[in-house]
């Protein structure tokens, strides 16, 4: 049950769910000589010289900023920068908690996209990675696309890549146990963030017969209304029969139906309609597109939704805090598709002799998917980076995992000494 009045007291006793603590002691003048001037200066020079030593001696290897407008905050909408700041704040926790990831939240106060870019492509020497977050669509689509371009730091859109990330890993798991393949008929309803970023993934992963809907319909090669760039883009590596209609058009004998839409948005009857063993993900939320409940009392076969009081929860955070402990680590100049795919491969296989209709992926909470899982999301995405040659740093899958793992368990040691100090935990 959730408590308002709780929430808000939390949170004002707080006054923010993050802060920044030293990592040297400074309890002398010769460490304020070492770790200030005029010993620093030794350090800026060394840098001067090569600039890539900066992830040798500064905190840019281990922190990134979230970078948000707030025009796309969870169900709230646009309530701007500083309404947004709660929000951002708490995914800076999330990296910490489950990445040991250093996060800082920066909200804009403009909605212009290029200043966005500027903004950031100015502010980018200080950090490992960007995190792009609650930025409304296809504006975001843009910002990412200019941002991958100019900078030589990994951009990470979550609302689209990490989705894409959790929902590829649960369809690995879901075919394998409906035994399809990757020849199965996919239907996506949704072409916004969510929806273009699983539908690209999908392709790249090898999911060839996909049909993706928007609100007006079935998106193909050569239809005129409501398209942007990034719609032609669906177009053209979709729905290669060019098929037009509604949802209950293209869903007859469809193997996979993926919800990245709106709230009660799919009928029983579709479930109905499609081949045997049908695969519901129906991610939109609080509310899905069909509850549960519903699609398996129609029939479907493995259910999966945004929710985390149901079997098959697609959580971002499956994804977020491995993928970008990775690319740290590695000090990627960027995200691919191929990284994603090897991150999902990582949390199918995770499940392991566990994989049942209803556990097709962890959960987030469990000790074990921190302790165990993340690192090897980390180095499969680090592993991926070096055989494309866009990491810095020649890490080894072995060398990655155990990294990221010490990192963790690391993070989580400061955590349990300093408990006392954390609010909830100090009375």
């Amino acid at each position: 049950m959730i408590d308002k009045e709780k929430i808000l007291y939390y949170h004002r006793k707080a006054h923010g769910k993050t802060e920044i603590i030293s990592r040297v002691l400074v309890e002398g003048k010769e460490d304020l000589s070492t770790y200030y001037t005029p010993g620093v200066s030794f350090v800026s020079d060394e840098i001067g010289k090569d600039p890539d030593k900066v992830y040798d001696y500064t905190t840019k290897s281990n922190t990134i900023a979230i970078i948000s407008d707030c025009t796309r905050v969870l169900g709230l909408g646009d309530i701007g920068p500083k309404a947004g700041m709660p929000v951002m704040e708490g995914k800076a926790v999330l990296f910490k908690k489950f990445g040991a990831v250093d996060a800082i939240p920066i909200c804009i106060d403009t909605k212009d996209e290029a200043e966005i870019i500027r903004l950031v492509r100015q502010i980018a020497p200080p950090f490992g990675g960007i995190n792009l977050e609650d930025i409304e669509s296809p504006k975001s689509f843009r910002i990412y696309q200019q941002l991958s371009k100019e900078l030589d730091i990994p951009i990470l859109h979550d609302d689209r890549q990490g989705t894409s990330v959790v929902v590829l890993a649960a369809l690995i798991n879901a075919i394998k146990l409906a035994k399809k393949n990757k020849d199965a008929r996919i239907v996506v309803n949704g072409a916004g963030s969510a929806g273009f970023g699983i539908t690209m993934q999908l392709v790249n992963s090898g999911f060839n017969n996909v049909i993706v809907l928007d609100k007006k319909g079935a998106i193909y090669k050569g239809r005129e209304k409501d398209m942007n760039g990034f719609k032609a883009e669906i177009a053209d590596f979709t729905n290669h029969e060019g098929k037009d209609g509604w949802i209950e058009d293209v869903v007859r004998d469809a193997d996979v139906l993926i919800g990245a839409s709106a709230g009660g948005a799919f009928k029983k009857d579709y479930i109905t309609l499609m081949h045997e063993k049908p695969i519901v993900f129906a991610l939109a939320n609080p509310q899905p597109e069909i509850s549960y409940e519903e699609a398996k009392n129609a029939g479907a076969y493995i259910v999966a939704t945004g929710r985390s009081d149901m079997p098959n929860q697609v959580n971002n955070l499956l994804a977020f805090p491995g993928i970008m402990r990775g690319l740290l680590d590695c000090r990627a100049k960027r995200v691919t598709y191929r990284m994603l795919h090897h991150a999902s491969l990582a949390i199918a296989k995770s499940v392991g002799k566990k994989l049942d209709p209803e556990f097709i992926i962890p959960t987030t909470l469990d000790r074990e998917f921190a302790m165990k899982v993340i690192p090897k999301i980390a180095a499969s995405v680090a592993e991926a980076a070096v055989t494309e040659k866009l990491a810095r740093h020649n890490i080894s899958y072995t060398e990655a995992k155990a990294k990221a793992s010490r990192m963790i368990k690391r993070y989580h040691r400061i955590e349990k000494s300093t408990r006392r100090y954390m609010v909830g935990f100090e009375e």
